[in-house]
């Protein structure tokens, strides 16, 4: 058996978020849909909108590599979206929804700025400078939703989710 190197990581840790953002690129109409405020709907259609964009980076990175684009199941982001679902699910129709939803989604961002800041490190080590470059600017995009989310978050949906009914 072969001796794995960092760039066996690096490439199934890039299948890995390819398969993740296939993933979410599904869900987030989903959470457009149920969002009650016009501005979460917004928030995850723009973000959609993102993830196709943040796909077709991932597909230049795999070309970068001579390697087809080619996602790898990601349990984290399967629990993660499962739980988003969940939620979805349970809290139809409640004051409570639109955090939940919001919460959901801060735990995907959370999760792809985590791979996204890996992946350009070890880019970076190994020498894919271009692949860095790409990977960075997703990055960003993920950490400016992360911001938008809690700006959300705290601006309106958790209020009215802390709201008693009478």
């Amino acid at each position: 058996m072969a001796e794995k190197t960092l760039d066996d990581l690096f490439l199934d840790t890039l299948k890995d978020i390819y398969f993740a953002e296939k993933q979410i690129l599904k869900a987030l109409p989903k959470m457009a849909r149920a969002a009650q405020s016009d501005e979460g709907k917004a928030a995850f259609l723009h973000h959609k909108e993102e993830t196709e964009g943040q796909i077709e980076r991932l597909q230049q990175v795999f070309e970068l590599l001579g390697k087809s684009a080619r996602g790898k199941t990601c349990e984290a982001i399967q629990g993660i979206i499962a739980e988003g679902e969940e939620i979805m699910e349970d809290y139809k129709g409640t004051e409570a929804l639109d955090a939940g939803l919001i919460s959901s989604a801060q735990a995907v961002e959370h999760y792809e700025i985590a791979r996204y800041g890996t992946l350009k490190s070890w880019a970076l080590k190994l020498g894919y400078t271009e692949a860095a470059d790409l990977l960075d600017a997703t990055l960003q995009e993920e950490i400016a939703t992360d911001a938008k989310l809690t700006e959300l978050g705290e601006g309106s949906a958790n209020t009215k989710a802390s709201k008693k009914r009478a």
